[in-house]
């Protein structure tokens, strides 16, 4: 008798706790010292939940094209099942990066900006998003949960991309640091947290049907 796979949500919180224990050993920064390391995690955390929503948002794309072009229709579930599971993995990490990015301010600025414009508006997508996604799951449509996947994705990055910059410069400080330590680590420990999210995700697909 085969023995029963492993759940893929095992996997997701191993991996979480590798991140976890990984961020201890995080190279410090000169003008931030050790708290750098809740900057390195809120910075992969919430770059991982963008780039679910980008993957959830081309699957949608390929889904509803599929809708229409026959030689892609076999795949049609395939691409709207993948599109709903990465936009729910991609909410899971949006709401836990709130609190990470929380926690960032009171370590390394000595409170809680919680004005702060950029913080503000990663919170009320936050709301939107889950509001979208249950409704999304309560609806079950497969195209309409593509099609607003897509289009959370882009009002996200329209509105984010005119958003003034407070307690997050530009460009991004890490990649123009010029420490490749630092740039190493942070792209290391993005890494985890994309296997962490292809977990969730390969989880959230056993409940599609």
């Amino acid at each position: 008798m085969s023995k029963p796979k492993a759940s893929p949500l095992l996997f997701f919180f191993g991996a979480v706790v590798i991140i976890a224990l990984v961020s201890f050993f995080g190279p410090e920064e000169k003008a931030l010292g050790a708290n750098v390391r809740i900057v390195y995690l809120h910075g992969a955390w919430v770059l991982t939940a963008e780039i679910a929503f980008m993957l959830a948002a081309a699957a949608g794309v390929l889904g509803l094209l599929a809708h229409f072009v026959s030689t892609l229709a076999a795949r049609e579930d395939g691409f709207h099942n993948w599109s709903r599971a990465l936009g729910l993995t991609g909410i899971v990490f949006w709401l836990t990066y709130l609190p990470l990015s929380l926690v960032a301010m009171r370590t390394n600025w000595n409170g809680l900006f919680l004005a702060e414009p950029r913080f503000r508006l990663a919170l009320t997508f936050a709301i939107v998003g889950v509001l979208l996604q249950a409704g999304l799951w309560v609806f079950s449509n497969k195209l309409l949960t593509s099609a607003a996947n897509v289009a959370f994705i882009i009002v996200l990055r329209a509105i984010f991309a005119t958003a003034a910059n407070v307690m997050h410069p530009p460009p991004s400080p890490i990649f123009n640091s010029g420490n490749y330590a630092i740039i190493g680590f942070f792209v290391g420990l993005n890494i985890l947290t994309w296997l962490a999210a292809y977990f969730l995700t390969r989880w959230l697909l056993r409940f599609e049907k």
